[in-house]
């Protein structure tokens, strides 16, 4: 079952006198439970694709619904309040809070949708232990290594229990080795917990890990392959 479905995307950037169609009549389904990679060379309009999957972008034509609602029928606020309940984000250069400690910054996205301090707490701490990183509770992000970082957000990702999680090129600033073990926790937790992962990547590699691989040139799919034997 698809939990994500587009048609006839388009999104045109106006950059002075000049338009630039990042995307051109995308048609997507992503089904329900699957690791899916977008895959492509820089400036294809992967992250273009992402933005306006999620919601994050407004498209210049088409439609997205995701877990059966239409997100060119809502409203900014709407949209803002459904990423926040259905959605898990996770980003190359983590974007987490500096000042906010690692499980601070796990349980912001249950504070943000009405959660008590008690219960976010709970269970920040209990993402913590399934990431192997309990004993990193209390450190600030600027006490963790690179791999570290990329596991608390995956952490503040998953905290609300999403029905998909968006990356955006998630090893991008990680060694090999660290890309390697992000990759593994991301299929298990997908084999684990049933959640759907979108990941936007320049690397085949990366892209090895997934069900299906997507890949775009020039602000179109061109094909889509599954992966009957993932990386592991």
């Amino acid at each position: 079952m698809a939990i994500v479905v587009a048609k006839k995307l388009r999104k045109i950037y106006n950059s002075g006198e000049v338009q630039v169609e990042a995307l051109k009549s995308v048609d997507l389904e992503i089904e329900e439970g699957e690791i899916l990679a977008i895959i492509g060379p820089s400036g294809c309009g992967k992250s273009t694709l992402l933005n306006c999957l999620s919601g994050i972008d407004d498209l210049t034509s088409g439609e997205v619904i995701v877990n059966d609602r239409p997100l060119n029928e809502m409203n900014d606020n709407q949209k803002t309040r459904f990423r926040a309940e259905n959605m898990g984000f996770v980003f190359q250069f983590y974007n987490l809070i500096p000042v906010l400690t690692t499980v601070e910054n796990i349980e912001l996205p249950l504070l943000t949708i009405g959660y008590s301090l008690k219960d976010a707490r709970k269970q920040a701490l209990d993402i913590l232990k399934r990431l192997g990183i309990y004993e990193r509770a209390n450190y600030l992000p600027s006490r963790l290594s690179g791999g570290e970082r990329q596991r608390v957000a995956i952490g503040r990702a998953l905290v609300h229990k999403p029905k998909i999680v968006w990356a955006d090129e998630p090893t991008g600033a990680l060694d090999t080795e660290s890309s390697k073990a992000l990759m593994n926790l991301i299929v298990e937790l997908n084999e684990k917990y049933g959640q759907t992962f979108v990941i936007v990547t320049h690397d085949e590699r990366i892209a090895s890990y997934a069900n299906r691989v997507a890949h775009m040139d020039s602000g179109e799919i061109i094909s889509i392959k599954k992966l009957e034997a993932r990386q592991r």
